[in-house]
């Protein structure tokens, strides 16, 4: 990690803590969530549908209201969104550690989902706005998903060594990370405001009575974000097909709790070990709208080994390769994707639209998700099937994102554009 900090050190210090940030903010989050659903129904005794009503509530506050927090960090500022996003995620993992009845769950279930919508498309923004220009943006992301995908790998072990102790330890130590997130950002983050993408590339400042009319009337940007659906619907997948195929094929025991350990351990390491690397490379040999195409197209491949079939451990060994595909197709993707959709919006109203772009991305994987859970009772016999019509998406949208490419929807939109 010596030459991730390296490299991170290249920017600003507000910028560096973000990254830092962003590490903890998935620390504190996963070494929590993944054990949530064992402790409503084992600890509290919950029913099922009411442990799936707590967590679907987390999932939809937070789904439901990005575009809500992106707005208003382009309206108030993204500081001051992100240390209320922490403040409140402080909040609801700390109640987590006490709530005993369905009402103080669901509310804390809520705060915890309404913080990330706070925070979430504020800290993107952030980043756009300090990185610098299109390169600097791109390096920048690309390290801000290392950190982010280091999180997500330490957290849950970290949670499940706690967990072993008692839930409540668990729940009080994130919310007492997200207690430290907050005082130091309020004592150590500089004030941004969403103008400083717009400045620094010399273009003034868009009145903010235009807000909704500009992003809503991006008609570029909205035919990205709908191609870029299918992306998220496949990355999913390591949560819902792959670890249910390795049920299927070696059961729920120790054998599969290993084997679904280790898709989620050789997707982090392949994100952490080849994030700058692949970065580095596409940008060597790609431009930004041909490293969207072939990031996508990756995806979709991703699910062939599978498609090829085998039983046991010849079938696992199929889905760890789809595993580390798949977080190898996200690392060309992601420092690309995140710099479209600041070209997209011109510089302007840049929060907004990475909270409109994380809601439609939400609402695809909801229903992708659907349709992915329908087709693996469908195919329980020819799970073949399943693996190809995977593939087929992520070759449709990246056909989609060839074509907006080539008709020149993908390029950076000036401000004052419609």
């Amino acid at each position: 990690m010596s030459h991730v900090w390296r490299r991170a050190r290249a920017f600003d210090p507000a910028v560096r803590l973000l990254f830092v940030n962003q590490f903890t903010i998935n620390l504190g989050f996963y070494m929590l969530m993944p054990y949530l659903a064992a402790h409503l129904s084992g600890g509290l005794g919950l029913a099922a549908w009411a442990v799936g009503l707590v967590l679907g509530v987390r999932n939809l506050s937070q789904q439901g209201m990005f575009l809500v927090g992106g707005a208003l960090a382009d309206r108030l500022g993204y500081k001051p969104l992100i240390v209320a996003g922490c403040a409140l995620r402080t909040i609801g993992f700390g109640a987590l550690a006490f709530a005993q009845t369905l009402p103080v769950l669901i509310a804390a279930s809520v705060a915890t989902g309404l913080a990330g919508a706070l925070f979430n498309p504020a800290v993107r923004a952030y980043v756009a706005a300090d990185a610098g220009n299109e390169e600097r943006r791109v390096e920048a992301f690309a390290l801000f998903n290392v950190f982010y995908q280091g999180g997500i790998l330490l957290g849950p072990l970290v949670g499940l060594a706690l967990t072993g102790i008692d839930f409540r330890v668990t729940c009080a130590v994130a919310a007492a990370l997200f207690a430290v997130l907050s005082a130091v950002q309020v004592l150590r983050l500089p004030v941004r405001h969403r103008a400083a993408v717009v400045e620094a590339q010399g273009q003034g400042q868009e009145q903010e009575r235009g807000q909704w009319r500009v992003v809503l009337g991006n008609r570029s940007f909205w035919l990205f974000s709908l191609a870029m659906t299918g992306s998220y619907v496949l990355s999913f997948q390591v949560y819902l097909a792959l670890p249910l195929e390795v049920a299927r094929l070696v059961g729920d025991g120790t054998a599969g709790t290993v084997a679904t350990s280790a898709l989620f351990v050789v997707s982090g390491l392949v994100a952490l070990a080849g994030q700058l690397r692949i970065t580095d490379l596409c940008r060597r040999t790609w431009t930004r709208q041909q490293c969207l195409v072939a990031g996508l197209g990756l995806l979709g491949a991703s699910f062939l080994p599978p498609a090829l079939g085998g039983s046991g451990y010849v079938g696992v060994a199929g889905l760890l390769v789809c595993a580390a595909g798949l977080a190898g197709a996200t690392a060309v993707l992601y420092p690309f994707e995140m710099e479209t959709v600041v070209a997209l919006s011109g510089g302007r109203w840049v929060a907004t639209h990475y909270g409109l772009y994380n809601t439609v991305c939400g609402i695809g994987i909801t229903v992708g998700n659907l349709a992915t859970g329908a087709l693996l009772g469908a195919t329980r016999s020819a799970p073949a099937v399943l693996w190809l019509g995977l593939a087929a998406l992520g070759a449709t949208c990246a056909l989609a994102l060839r074509g907006l490419s080539r008709t020149g929807r993908l390029a950076p939109q000036p401000a004052g554009a419609p």
